[in-house]
């Protein structure tokens, strides 16, 4: 017991201390301009991101998108340089980034942004922006304190409300303000005995919308003209008057900005945990004990079956002296003759279970360098390339899978098989995805993947999925063909009548809830990542969940396929499959519950996109846990069979 308690600990605590940031430092001297870079502008309400520049801000001379890899552009990142200016240790207060006089339409382009609750990103020294904000928590002693928390962003604006009118004169509720002015806080470490300067490690926006007034006379854009609502003495407030974007035809905005620099403690290489802290880990922990106890049950019952119930009727079977009482008796042996028969639809078994290890070989190389913080959020968009890539290279293993599974059936057309496995889900994923793009691109989003994209999905899939696919199966189909324990009668056997809990639908269902009830937890903060732009970094205690589910999906799709062998029914390759596999059924049925309790969405294209995605997800997680009960029921009706003496 102390083995496996020692590594579950030393998984968990890799997760959160060998950090390899997968960018190196970089240390400023004093005076040094700190470039900062604007992002898409997002929202939890549509999920459509748009450009920066898609709404009428300050923007540079010229406009310098920057270099971006795969996975940013798959996730709609557009990051450009900007006309803020940032020198190191150099503080700034009420500096003017620009003077603009935006029209009606213009206006009314910012109102619809700020009531779908648009946020800004910006990125310092490759660090995003975020907004500090505090929560009233009851301590250990029983009294409220004031808890810190941070959110990626900040916020476009905002409508006003009966509170806001109160608090500051001039406010109007229900009408929409912008955030004109923004306190930036950048945070810098200095350690004159590891390196020179100083170095970035954090950075934080206070933004405020507040109308300007010139204090005397207006000499136009820069640094000349002097505020009356904004000065290094009389800093801007939230009681100030805001800054209003609609109920007009024509309004001026002073786009203005501080800058303030604070010395902090935390280290470069830890300078991510702010943003990681976002969840509670206390809740991962609940996460692991109620997948530990939903595997011990398992696992008391397979070992039950097998010490017990499977080891007697092996004694049973094989008693020389029995052997003739145990014919007229009913147990999976008297099916022996029928349980390898190839099930019907087998060439569609063999692309799932080839699809399935698939994803299974992406998932733990994945989880693995995850784990040892390859890809950390710091490497932008790494998660998403290194998961494309990986499921493309593991294509040779899809057709290895697929193609033996066939030989299993008698199947001899092996380029059938694989050319099946190579288009199936891939081309129902791109053909999702390519519907959902369209939808983007008819909303001018920068999430919609450009055409040149596409071509390149296209090229990895057709010039590197395909052929290896390929090269796996030709592989497999130079192997023998496997030699099974029992052979198979010419006729089939008659299948007796079924009482209504042995029936597959209602087994299915059942089994499908364990395997869900194992993960559905850490589900919730992946699905919180996703559809609430939070960061997730618990790859540690992730890998500790995938194992369990591991264990999970192998455990009742054994159980549930010994049952229905002792009812004496041999169909047990499909539903051994979707015992496991209908887990996806319950993470499909939450995420309709998540979007109805957790989403606010009133978009047509949005809701469109989250289901599209969500069937995508759920049809993957469908496949890879089926696998995997199919593999661990395949060995285990494999070995029993292999241990009866048949005449």
């Amino acid at each position: 017991m102390m083995m496996p308690a020692a590594l579950l600990l030393a998984l968990v605590h890799l997760s959160t201390a060998f950090y390899l940031p997968g960018v190196s430092p970089r240390s400023y001297i004093y005076g040094e301009s700190v470039v900062l870079k604007v992002n898409k502008l997002d929202s939890v309400r549509t999920q459509l991101p748009y450009d920066y520049y898609s709404l009428p801000f300050c923007q540079p001379d010229k406009v310098i998108p920057s270099a971006e890899n795969l996975g940013e552009v798959l996730s709609g990142d557009v990051i450009e340089n900007s006309k803020y200016q940032i020198n190191m240790k150099i503080i700034e207060s009420c500096k003017i980034l620009c003077r603009r006089t935006y029209k009606k339409h213009e206006l009314q382009q910012f109102e619809s942004k700020i009531r779908d609750e648009y946020h800004v990103n910006w990125i310092v020294d490759n660090l995003p922006a975020a907004f500090k904000y505090y929560t009233e928590e009851i301590g250990d002693d029983g009294e409220s304190q004031y808890e810190s928390h941070y959110a990626k962003g900040f916020a476009l604006g905002y409508v006003a409300t009966a509170a806001d009118a109160d608090a500051a004169p001039g406010t109007i509720p229900g009408e929409a303000y912008i955030n004109n002015h923004a306190r930036l806080v950048l945070y810098f470490h200095q350690d004159a005995q590891s390196f020179l300067g100083y170095r970035i490690v954090g950075f934080e926006v206070d933004a405020y919308s507040v109308s300007h007034e010139v204090d005397g006379e207006d000499l136009g854009e820069g640094s000349s003209t002097q505020l009356k609502t904004c000065t290094p003495l009389n800093p801007v407030r939230r009681t100030q008057k805001p800054q209003p974007v609609s109920g007009t035809d024509e309004q001026t905005v002073f786009w203005t900005y501080d800058v303030q620099w604070q010395s902090s403690d935390i280290k470069w290489a830890s300078r991510w945990d702010l943003y990681f802290k976002m969840t509670d880990s206390k809740v991962h922990w609940f996460s692991i004990i109620n997948s530990i106890a939903v595997v011990l049950f398992l696992s008391a019952m397979v070992a039950m079956i097998v010490t017990r119930t499977l080891h007697r009727d092996l004694l049973r079977y094989n008693s020389p002296e029995e052997r003739e009482e145990a014919q007229e008796e009913t147990g999976w042996k008297l099916i022996h003759g029928d349980v390898f028969r190839p099930p019907a639809f087998c060439h569609g078994l063999c692309v799932l279970v080839g699809t399935g290890y698939q994803l299974i070989g992406m998932s733990i190389i994945t989880l693995f360098f995850a784990v040892l913080g390859f890809l950390s959020p710091a490497n932008r968009g790494g998660l998403m390339t290194s998961m494309l890539l990986l499921f493309v290279l593991m294509g040779i293993f899809a057709g290895l899978a697929a193609t033996y599974l066939g030989k299993i059936f008698g199947l001899e057309d092996w380029r059938k098989i694989s050319f099946a496995t190579s288009i199936a889900f891939p081309g129902l994923s791109f053909g999702i995805f390519f519907i959902l793009d369209t939808m983007l691109m008819g909303e001018a989003s920068s999430g919609a993947v450009p055409f040149g994209t596409l071509i390149a999905l296209l090229v990895l899939w057709f010039g590197m999925n395909v052929p290896l696919v390929y090269i796996g199966s030709y592989i497999a189909s130079k192997r023998p063909p496997p030699q099974l324990p029992m052979k198979i009668k010419k006729h089939p056997r008659e299948i007796p009548e079924q009482v209504w809990y042995a029936q597959a639908p209602f087994l299915s269902l059942l089994g499908g809830v364990l395997p869900f009830a194992a993960c559905f937890i850490e589900i919730f903060f992946i699905m919180s990542s996703v559809w609430m732009h939070q960061f997730y970094y618990m790859f540690g205690f992730l890998f500790i969940v995938f194992i369990i589910l591991t264990i999970t999906c192998a455990e009742i799709s054994i159980v549930a396929t010994y049952f229905q062998l002792c009812y004496e029914d041999y169909h047990w390759w499909w539903r051994s499959f979707c015992t496991s596999g209908f887990s996806a059924i319950y993470l499909f049925l939450y995420s309709i519950m998540y979007y109805c309790t957790k989403m606010r969405i009133d978009h047509f294209v949005s809701s469109a996109l989250y289901f599209g995605y969500m069937i995508l997800i759920s049809l993957g997680f469908f496949i890879l846990t089926g696998t995997i009960g199919f593999s661990a029921t395949y060995l285990f009706v494999h070995k029993i069979y292999d241990s009866v003496k048949v005449d």
